[in-house]
């Protein structure tokens, strides 16, 4: 038995490890959108594989960066040394922009557990800057497939993965830049574990279990307190003119949670498509909001939820299928049913839908690529408004300072200001959009994946709806245009384009 004291000790250590790599990613990486955006996640497993611990980054990265530990041990037996990239989401990762690099941790010879790191490249190759072409309908389109494979042995890159990752995109500098500050943090996180392990491997291995069985303690204990049944929910996907259904039955009883997808639409001939690491991890973000926060976010508080998730489907992509809206837009719907569902299991947690978006905005040639995912609303709460003007659900980034895009790239901003009404009439209203308006310098091209420009954020408990999202196009001397919510295309200097987000949903009547 491990006493509480030393099982809290522990369990603060090894998250203020994985805080201290995920500083370090930050602090030294090139681009903006890891620097600035923080989209970047880091997490530590036990020697199987299991996630002891997490920084409080990014929920869809950190739920599914398991699946890319797993894929690396599936495929190698450890090697002091060695460390291990991938980015395929067929094979442990989620979309191509997020490599993820994994170092195995060693005290003497043995091995003590893993740690890793996902960040989010800003382009990795494929047919349009920013590798998430709207018309992509197969995964190579979409830039450079990494496979798991030993990419650093003893602090260096080994050349069959280094040279082709940077050959394969516009901005290699960069890359070079961000790929180096992945291997300073898992370098530092492995420094900082063996420091912890100390000369007690046993007992550095004993408490790690304990924590992970605290973890599964603490869970289904805050599962018993739901409601018991089971819930349903659906909404919708927005692929053209054509909607496209995310279908869920959330059973909970006896400690354990199920989710069952099965309803849900065909995977398609686009990007939409999420693979079943990205559901998974839809699926702990949205258990941990309708019980509690508090709870050890650990591989133990997850054993007892339960997927079903139908092979071929929008929430389980197979073939080598386009997927990288599937992990930035998809994942936001695959919450919001999921927390439509929990509505009905924790009516007094759950709130309205916030903008269930993340607005993807990529914009570049063959000398630059910026990325960014804009904030909006939070649906109200069942105790008070939503937040405006911040990033929810699936994604938890900052936002680039204006400073920072005047200074990195060839456009300005010339609007930037919160979306008044857009939120949700309740009694707790939901929170407001942005307003961002750009004005390009240069020749670029333009990519947006964005979501609720048709459906909007649903209200609860007798709550209104946010309002939908608008993207518009503003031509020197021509009339605005209206775009699509996904679209790629070629834009002119002067040329202005204003996105505006959606407001989230309202809580309770008026």
């Amino acid at each position: 038995m491990i006493d509480p004291i030393s099982l809290e000790v522990f369990r603060n250590r090894i998250a203020a490890v994985a805080s201290e790599m995920g500083d370090v990613l930050r602090r030294t990486a090139h681009s903006p959108n890891i620097k600035e955006r923080a989209d970047c996640s880091v997490a530590i497993f036990d020697p199987a594989g299991e996630m002891v611990a997490q920084a409080e980054h990014i929920p869809v990265h950190l739920g599914s960066m398991p699946a890319s530990v797993s894929a690396v041990i599936e495929r190698f037996n450890p090697v002091p040394g060695l460390q291990y990239a991938v980015n395929d989401p067929f094979a442990g990762g989620t979309h191509l922009n997020d490599l993820t690099l994994v170092r195995p941790v060693f005290v003497r010879s043995a091995l003590i557990g893993w740690v890793a790191n996902r960040a989010h490249h800003a382009d990795v190759g494929g047919e349009a800057p920013g590798s998430m072409p709207t018309f992509a309908t197969r995964l190579v389109q979409e830039g450079h497939v990494v496979s798991p494979m030993a990419a650093v042995r003893d602090g260096s890159w080994l050349e069959e993965f280094h040279e082709p990752f940077l050959r394969a995109t516009r901005t290699p500098r960069e890359r070079a830049g961000d790929l180096a500050a992945q291997l300073g943090a898992n370098e530092l996180g492995a420094l900082r574990l063996t420091e912890v392990a100390g000369d007690d491997v046993s007992g550095y291995l004993d408490l790690a279990r304990a924590l992970l069985d605290y973890g599964e303690r603490r869970m289904r204990s805050a599962l018993a307190n739901l409601n018991e049944g089971t819930f349903a929910f659906e909404d919708w996907i927005e692929w053209g003119e054509v909607d496209l259904a995310i279908r869920v039955a959330v059973t909970v009883g006896d400690g354990e949670l199920v989710a069952d997808f099965t309803g849900t639409d065909s995977q398609i001939k686009g990007n939409l498509n999420a693979v079943e690491a990205v559901t998974r991890s839809c699926l702990y973000y949205a258990v941990r909001v309708a019980t509690d926060p508090t709870i050890p976010a650990n591989g133990g508080c997850y054993r007892p939820l339960r997927l079903t998730a139908p092979p071929g489907s929008l929430v389980n992509a197979i073939d080598g299928v386009a997927v990288a809206a599937g992990n930035v837009e998809t994942s936001q719907r695959i919450a919001d049913v999921l927390l439509g569902a929990l509505a009905g299991a924790a009516p007094e947690r759950v709130p309205a839908a916030s903008q269930g978006t993340m607005n993807n905005v990529l914009i570049g040639n063959e000398r630059f690529a910026y990325y960014e995912t804009l904030g909006g609303g939070q649906g109200g709460r069942p105790t008070k408004a939503g937040q405006s003007g911040i990033h929810t659900g699936m994604t938890n980034t900052a936002n680039t300072p204006v400073e920072s895009l005047h200074q990195h790239y060839p456009f300005r901003v010339t609007r930037y200001t919160l979306r008044r009404d857009s939120g949700g009439e309740g009694r707790f209203r939901g929170g407001e959009g942005l307003e961002r308006e750009i004005e390009f310098l240069e020749e670029c091209e333009l990519s947006l994946i964005g979501e609720r420009r048709r459906h909007q954020p649903w209200g609860l408990s007798g709550g209104g709806p946010g309002a939908c999202g608008e993207d518009w196009l503003l031509r020197p001397g021509a009339s605005p245009e209206r775009l699509p919510a996904k679209t790629t295309l070629t834009v002119s200097p002067g040329t202005r384009l204003l996105v505006r987000t959606p407001g989230g949903g309202g809580y309770g009547r008026s």
